[in-house]
């Protein structure tokens, strides 16, 4: 099948993640692009020593602000006539992989597929709280897709009609608590908070009020009762509470960078 896969990652600090993804993909695939945020490394020579058949080319380069810029780029890179793009802590199953092939293969009218992802945290799966079904846009025929490049959480737009996939996308970013504050915590509510400045949000105690109480305890019970968080378990409840927590370390970050405006 004429399917590129395009990958973009900031560093090879995961080195056994980009393999798994890599291993899902890499039979049945024409070629793999990944834009690599670091300069050469052990990671870099390990995926080399993975493509036994030289299908990956790895494009080296900075870390902009908006990583998307870099997940674009490997999508202007891929040759083929459709473009599947993947974080490096996602696994293609092998039902997605069979929907994918039969799809393609049918010749549809639609230029791009929304796609169903089951998030996991703490190595398991997350069917509530508002983390599935999780639909998002990854395969797209080359030229008809692309990705404004404007926001952490944006999809991928689309020039024509857009269909749906059944089978799901598994994605593995929060194998350990200590992954998801650095992942999740840390790194969207430094993005939040200069979202926040741009805005024209100020430090003031209203404010603080609404960021340290409302919006966290608004969360959590959104989360955890109205969608059911509580289905999953314990990590139903860690998920709800701790990423409640963004609010904090959002607001928190705002203040030190009026403070250093």
């Amino acid at each position: 099948m004429n399917i590129s896969v395009a990958i973009a990652t900031y560093s090879g600090d995961e080195v056994n993640v980009i393999l798994e993804c890599l291993k899902s993909v890499y039979d049945w695939v024409t070629d793999i692009v990944i834009v690599y945020g670091s300069p050469e490394d052990e990671t870099t020579k390990k995926i080399k020593s993975f493509d036994r058949e030289k299908k990956i080319k790895i494009i080296f380069t900075d870390n902009p602000p908006i990583f998307h810029i870099n997940k674009q780029k490997a999508i202007d890179a891929c040759t083929s006539d459709w473009i599947l793009q993947l974080d490096t802590d996602e696994i293609v199953s092998h039902e997605l992989k069979k929907e994918i092939l039969e799809t393609i293969e049918s010749n549809p009218t639609e230029n791009g597929f929304w796609i169903f992802r089951l998030n996991h945290f703490l190595g398991r799966p997350l069917t509530k709280g508002g983390q599935y079904p999780d639909p998002t846009i990854r395969l797209y025929r080359r030229g008809k897709g692309h990705l404004p490049c404007e926001t952490v959480h944006e999809q991928a737009e689309i020039a024509g009609t857009v269909g749906q996939l059944k089978h799901n996308l598994l994605h593995y970013p929060w194998p350990t608590i200590e992954d998801y504050f650095n992942k999740a915590l840390v790194r969207y509510a430094l993005i939040e908070a200069e979202s926040m400045k741009k805005q024209g949000v100020k430090p003031s105690l209203i404010n603080g009020i609404k960021y340290f109480k409302l919006l966290p305890l608004w969360w959590f019970l959104k989360t955890y009762f109205r969608h059911r968080g509580y289905v999953d378990g314990y990590a139903g409840f860690l998920f709800s509470l701790f990423s409640s927590l963004r609010y904090w370390i959002a607001y928190a970050t705002l203040i030190e960078l009026h403070q250093k405006s």
